[in-house]
């Protein structure tokens, strides 16, 4: 076997799905439609998308003596089409790759790994990434002929459809190159029209400032309230464009155990999580990536969730988090307190004694 063909055979047997190869580069024209996308405040808060711009745009800017760059996927289809937990409005719907373990944990140990046995076999130098540095995974993906960059901006297989995790070896051994993957969207919209934000202006091209996902995990303090009811019962990150994706007809169910969801992150308790303290929450969620966004910032998205769910029954919860420490957690109290028609009354004290600004704001809105 070629080298090529026996580091793909090594990475099948450490549990990857999928092993391409590329060259260490990519066009002129990645690296500019991320700057245009920045220019166009697209980003958001996420300024380290700025940072170090020509490094995501050219892999040899971030480490020249890169030669090739190894792509390795794994598969984590779910057991359920994701799109039916919207239905439950009494529970929270949190994305499927965060219903489990960590995937940069779980790929960047096997990068590792894979890159030792590299080394060994064939020596020279390496550098493993899991979406943790300044490195654009989907075109070199894409490049490397593991799918297509669809209209929603993510990775479609022909294999996997939606639902690839992606790793990178970039590597200063000199490998054959595969094919790069042709786009096979045609003209499906499926992607671009199931999104409840409108957050596409256009195919290939993703507004992040009216992503689900970014509003519940990168976003902080409070949420635009003219995009909160059309968040649902989503409290981290949205599968709707992946889901809805023709492809994943041809999609499997993931088999890494570390990845499969677990019972009680599948469809928690929206009633259970918004009592959740900081101790609790670290506890639920261990070695989850939703563990990083912190208690505050998920207990604000599942009152999010709370006021969006008309079901009343909830208000005493919602009391409770009145007077919450967190201010994001105090301000979308108000609003789903409000979402769900309780007594004015109630917030006369808080009236008298709120200073945070984001609250205020919330006091002095007019009903939802």
């Amino acid at each position: 076997m070629t080298p090529a063909e026996e580091i793909r055979q090594q990475a099948l047997t450490l549990g990857f799905s999928v092993c391409h190869f590329t060259d260490a580069g990519l066009p002129d024209e990645v690296g500019a439609r991320l700057r245009n996308a920045i220019q166009d405040g697209h980003h958001g808060t996420m300024a380290w998308m700025e940072n170090r711009v020509e490094q995501r745009s050219h892999p040899r800017a971030l480490w020249p003596e890169a030669k090739s760059v190894i792509m390795l996927g794994l598969n984590y289809g779910p057991e359920t089409d994701p799109l039916t937990a919207l239905e439950h409005e009494d529970r929270g719907v949190i994305s499927v790759y965060a219903q489990n373990e960590d995937y940069h944990d779980v790929i960047k140990k096997r990068l590792k790994q894979l890159g030792r046995w590299l080394i060994d076999q064939y020596g020279g130098e390496i550098k493993v990434f899991v979406d943790t540095a300044p490195v654009m995974e989907k075109p070199l993906a894409a490049q490397a002929g593991l799918g297509w960059q669809g209209k929603h901006t993510n990775l479609v297989s022909r294999e996997f459809g939606s639902w690839l995790f992606l790793g990178s070896i970039y590597t200063t051994l000199d490998l054959d190159a595969d094919t790069p993957e042709t786009d096979h969207c045609g003209s499906c919209r499926a992607c671009l029209d199931i999104c409840p934000t409108a957050a596409f202006p256009a195919p290939y091209r993703l507004d992040a400032r009216r992503c689900i996902s970014y509003l519940t995990i990168e976003h902080k303090g409070t949420i635009d309230a003219a995009l909160r009811p059309l968040m649902g019962n989503r409290i981290y990150g949205c599968d709707d464009c992946l889901a809805i994706c023709p492809w994943n007809k041809f999609a499997e169910e993931g088999r890494e155990a570390k990845l499969i969801a677990r019972d009680t992150l599948r469809s928690p308790s929206l009633a259970t999580l918004v009592q959740l303290d900081d101790a609790a929450f670290r506890s639920l969620f261990t070695k989850s990536p939703v563990k990083r966004i912190g208690r505050d910032r998920f207990v604000r998205n599942v009152l999010i969730a709370i006021g969006n769910s008309a079901d009343t029954a909830f208000l005493p919860l919602v009391k409770n988090r009145l007077t919450d420490e967190a201010p994001e957690v105090r301000a979308m109290a108000v609003w789903a307190w409000r979402c769900l028609g309780g007594a004015e009354d109630a917030l006369g004290h808080l009236h008298e004694r709120e200073n945070h600004p984001d609250v205020r704001q919330e006091l002095t809105a007019a009903a939802p």
